[in-house]
């Protein structure tokens, strides 16, 4: 007996029948539903998404406090000032047919010099904590994906485990940072 093999509908169908997010909003994490408007020059409908602010969500949802939050606002923006992030623009300021100098500023060499201690301080780029806070509050990877790609000893770990790294590690950049006291 020959069986129809059933045709399989396109995720965002499956998510808009069920109302929830498609398996790639899932995946990727960190969207808005957006917020929805009519464009004023045409008057189509236009849909503004924005990406969510894990440290943000911590915070609102009291998982983390108002120092680890701080910490991790530092560490991001001297991540960016350091230009660590994977995404990189062509210099404005770059000549065709130059030397090919290094264009690396006083301040991103501060800036990376900042990171450096702050990842030493979280036990290095290959602890659990200093790795997690490099790529969900550095490169604002979500922690599910973090968690699914780096795991520990090989192993992936859940989404759980993972937020508890990263609110343990924001603790400690707290305390770098000297936003908080030392227990005595």
């Amino acid at each position: 007996m020959a069986t129809k093999r059933k045709r399989k509908k396109s995720t965002t169908a499956v998510s808009e029948e069920i109302g929830k997010p498609s398996r790639w909003r899932l995946q990727h994490g960190g969207f808005s539903d957006g917020v929805r408007e009519a464009d004023p020059q045409t008057g189509a409908p236009v849909v503004h998404r924005y990406a969510i602010d894990t440290l943000g969500v911590m915070l609102n949802n009291g998982t983390i406090t108002r120092e680890m939050h701080d910490a991790g606002a530092i560490f991001r923006r001297q991540f960016r000032i350091a230009a660590l992030d994977t995404l990189r623009a062509m210099p404005l300021i770059r000549i065709p047919g130059s030397t090919g100098l290094d264009t690396t500023t006083e301040q991103q060499f501060q800036a990376r010099e900042k990171v450096a201690a702050a990842i030493a301080a979280l036990g290095g780029p290959a602890s659990p904590a200093g790795a997690c806070v490099w790529h969900v509050v550095g490169l604002e990877n979500s922690i599910t994906e973090w968690a699914r790609r780096s795991g520990w000893g090989g192993r992936p770990i859940g989404h759980a485990q993972g937020q508890g790294v990263l609110v343990s590690a924001l603790g400690v950049l707290a305390m770098h940072y000297g936003l908080t006291r030392r227990a005595a």
